[in-house]
């Protein structure tokens, strides 16, 4: 059984020492308040962390929706005592709520598909921000653009996602008519682990529901005056699908606070980093400098300033949480900026100056 959710050779050699310990593997297919619900090659069972798992495990250690484990079976009701982590090939995280510590959402997912509506809910912006996270935990992004039956442009508004997906494939669908589904079977294959991400309202379960082709997951209606949609799935759950691949249901994000690095934002901002060595200044702030590069591209309209602000608002939120986790990076950062205005006061005393003596 368990090599129907992705169990391969490859964890196999990789649990081997989990196995010489008598150990058995386990995947995890939900999590609900203390309690994971897990597939073995038995079948399933209730699990539970261990006292010297919970003890020494981070918060960031303990396990989620996709991970593998070394459970060890005991007593007569089939329960496990979770024992051992094993090492995740991917991790979608987000801040936690309030912004202390970090959430990590799902493990080990090879495709995160990111959904959103083709409704007044449509929102380039907030794309932009789930493809900065999926970059940086390892998974590849696909957009799935869903309800194209109400769309009065589906393939305008297809391309406006296009123009800031960087390269990740966009797909539009219906998962209420059909339309558009059997675009996502090249990557819904067996043993392939995907995610549903989005916030709420987007579509995420009866999408799923329609790829199952049968109700496992209960969906609720969406507001007319705010196209938002009620809080339906309320949990993390891996199913499989028909076709063999695994597919993992989450609960809309309200929010999605950034825990990723400079490389994860380049390669959701490509069109920015290419233009950034063409600057005259390789110190250039994007400001005000001759020569800039950025500021020429916003001037002739090749580059959006939505998009532009879009990029400085991420970049100031990841390098916050650098200076949060490192104090030599916030007192780099004062010393910067105080430079910054330090050159800038001086090149402005110089101009009036010269103005004076004209």
């Amino acid at each position: 059984m368990i090599e129907e959710f992705g169990w391969n050779d490859a964890l196999r050699a990789a649990f081997a020492p989990h196995a010489a310990a008598g150990l058995s593997a386990a995947r995890v297919v939900a999590h609900h308040r203390g309690l994971w619900r897990l597939v073995t090659e038995a079948g399933e069972c209730a699990g539970r962390l261990s006292g010297r798992f919970a003890a020494d495990a981070a918060q960031g250690e303990h396990p989620v929706v996709g991970d593998w484990l070394a459970i060890e079976r005991v007593g007569n009701d089939g329960d496990a005592l979770i024992q051992a982590l094993m090492p995740r090939k991917s991790t979608f995280s987000r801040r936690a709520a309030g912004g202390v510590g970090v959430q990590i959402v799902a493990a080990n997912v090879d495709i995160a598909f990111l959904v959103a509506s083709l409704n007044n809910d449509l929102n380039p912006r907030r794309l932009e921000r789930y493809l900065v996270a999926t970059r940086d935990s390892g998974a590849t992004p696909v957009i799935v653009l869903t309800k194209a039956d109400l769309s009065a442009d589906v393939a305008g508004e297809r391309q406006a996602v296009a123009d800031i997906a960087a390269g990740a494939p966009v797909v539009t669908l219906s998962a209420l008519t059909g339309q558009g589904l059997q675009a996502l079977d090249q990557w819904l294959r067996p043993g392939v682990t995907a995610a549903l991400l989005g916030s709420s309202g987007a579509g995420k379960s009866t999408l799923l529901n329609a790829l199952a082709g049968s109700a496992l997951m209960s969906t609720g209606a969406v507001r007319e005056a705010d196209d938002r949609g009620r809080h339906t799935t309320t949990h993390r759950e891996l199913f499989r699908l028909p076709s063999g691949a695994l597919l993992i249901d989450t609960p809309g994000m309200r929010e999605l606070g950034l825990v990723a690095d400079d490389a994860a934002l380049d390669e959701s901002f490509t069109d920015i980093a290419e233009l950034m060595p063409g600057c005259k200044f390789t110190n250039c702030t994007h400001a005000s400098e001759p020569g800039c590069a950025i500021l020429a591209a916003l001037a002739d309209g090749s580059l959006s300033a939505e998009r532009w602000q879009s990029y400085l608002k991420l970049q100031r939120e990841l390098a916050f949480e650098v200076r949060k986790e490192d104090p030599a990076a916030e007192a780099a950062n004062r010393t910067k900026w105080k430079q910054i205005h330090k050159d800038q006061r001086a090149k402005h005393k110089h101009k009036y100056s010269r103005d004076d003596d004209v």
